[in-house]
């Protein structure tokens, strides 16, 4: 009898929007949809039906191996020990109590690191910064070390993406960075780590997270994120970055990831300048025709992130890795668009995110008139990634910007294959492609999860992510979906 019963209210149901539609033609799909949801009793389990497991076995299907792929990666310069632990708890543990939350660009003392991490959990927002007393980090570094359920992972951008690619085993990496005996115990046996890259010390990194809606006095976060800090001299100097150069020509990779740039934030005014000369420097001895990848990460040094544009790293590299903060940072460093913006207002606009790479690729980038060779930007964010392109240079971007989505989720929730119940679909219905021009306005549909427009000769592929509800670790996401993007990339040969 139920069964029955069931089966009628269904075919009524039917009927009923079968003379909906006769009577009303023009109503559109959306209407039809909300219509039938109101009818359906409760919500619908997750599952491959709902957005998100549509939206994944899309992805699945997009992402395809390019027809020529990477066989030797060379990743350099910052590595080290990330000790991974609860932000609140280290901090209650060193006799700390909430204030009043401030930023700081340098971090002098305890009371310095408290305001700092406070101010950015706060917000929910991501950072970094450098602690300048070496006795007092050394003290606060064994604290976390051995504080109970304190972590250690392999840290810095250049291990994280080493390890990334590492986990291809027919893919030869190669990373040069300060790697002490902790670090190199970590490493994945895939790892090739040149004699010289040996120290004897580790460099440690302490990243204090926090849960979305966790609470310190005043303070709650309204998303899961977490505050790096360190004294960090190795990396700071990238030390390693002649050693990296000159182990390139033994190895011969057909791609360099190079990272480590924002370290030298803790540096003096002249060290940078003079680092940075030296730098450019390294990176023209590496052969032509190479595709050197830059991943820049959390900066506050207005005057570093300028040099960095303008002192011809950025016409030197071919792509770039980047999240929100490092975008409009960058922006407002190099008076680019939207820079009159102080910080993103959430989620950052599609629209506003799209101008400024375009700004990017158009002022800095290859074109006939400019001998640069940046021609890719792999711009991420918590909710969707968009990857930029020259016209001509890259194929396989549609499958790269799904598999660095991708990953931001299983990485995230810490499987292996998106599970739909875990992860949730966060990115904006619709928005506009620009805000300088008239843009488009694009709908989200997750049975095509890949939007592709143009402009004036470059490419915009974006894609939603599907963001972990609980999520294990948010360590090295951004260094995972760099080199997850770039795995599945092809350079084409100039």
């Amino acid at each position: 009898m139920g069964l029955w019963r069931g089966s009628a209210c269904a075919g009524f149901l039917a009927l009923a929007v079968g003379c909906v539609f006769l009577l009303e033609p023009e109503l559109p799909g959306s209407a039809l949809r909300s219509f039938w949801s109101s009818l359906r009793l409760g919500p619908a389990p997750p599952g491959p039906l709902s957005p998100e497991g549509r939206l994944a076995a899309a992805w699945d299907a997009l992402i395809v191996q390019p027809a020529r792929r990477w066989r030797r990666v060379a990743v350099g310069v910052n590595a080290c020990v990330d000790v991974v632990i609860s932000g609140v708890k280290l901090l209650q543990g060193l006799g700390l109590s909430p204030g009043s939350g401030r930023d700081h660009a340098v971090l002098h003392s305890r009371s310095d690191l408290e305001e700092a991490f406070v101010y950015f959990m706060g917000k929910g927002a991501a950072a970094e910064r450098f602690f300048s007393d070496k006795e007092t980090f050394h003290d606060i570094a064994q604290t976390a070390s051995e504080f109970p359920g304190a972590q250690h992972y392999v840290g810095g951008n250049a291990a994280l993406i080493g390890q990334r690619f590492a986990a291809n085993a027919d893919l030869k990496v190669l990373l040069c960075g300060p790697i002490g005996p902790k670090l190199h115990e970590l490493l994945d046996d895939n790892v090739f780590v040149p004699p010289e890259s040996l120290q004897e010390v580790d460099e440690f990194h302490l990243i204090l997270e926090y849960l979305a809606g966790e609470e310190w006095g005043p303070f709650k976060a309204p998303h899961a994120n977490r505050f790096i800090f360190s004294h960090d001299l190795s990396n700071g100097a990238m030390n390693m970055l002649e050693v990296f150069v000159s182990s390139l020509e033994e190895f011969q990779p057909d791609l360099v990831v190079l990272s480590g740039l924002h370290m030298m934030e803790g540096q003096s005014k002249e060290l940078q300048r003079k680092r940075l000369l030296e730098v450019v420097t390294s990176i023209s001895d590496i052969p032509t025709g190479i595709p050197i990848h830059l991943e820049l990460a959390s900066m506050t040094n207005r005057e570093l992130m300028s040099s960095i544009v303008h002192q011809q790293v950025f016409p030197a590299v071919t792509s770039l890795g980047l999240n929100e903060q490092e975008l409009l940072f960058l922006s407002q460093s190099a008076s680019g668009p939207h820079a009159s913006l102080s910080s993103w207002d959430g989620v950052p606009d599609v629209g506003m995110v799209s101008d400024i790479l375009f700004w990017i690729l158009k002022e800095h980038g290859r074109s006939k008139t400019r001998s640069s060779d940046l021609t890719r930007i792999h711009f991420h964010t918590l909710v969707y990634h968009i990857l930029a392109t020259v016209d001509g240079h890259w194929a396989n971007q549609l499958a790269a910007v799904a598999a660095g989505a991708r990953v931001a989720g299983t990485q995230a929730c810490a499987t292996e294959t998106i599970d739909a119940s875990r992860v949730s679909l966060r990115a904006p219905q619709e928005f506009m492609t620009s805000h300088s021009e008239s843009g488009s306005r694009i709908v989200l549909n997750p049975n095509k999860p890949v939007v592709e427009w143009h402009r004036e000769g470059i490419t915009f592929h974006f894609t939603p992510v599907l963001v972990c509800k609980d999520p294990i670790r948010t360590v090295g996401l951004g260094d995972a979906i760099s080199a997850e993007g770039l795995f599945y990339s092809e350079a084409h040969p100039d």
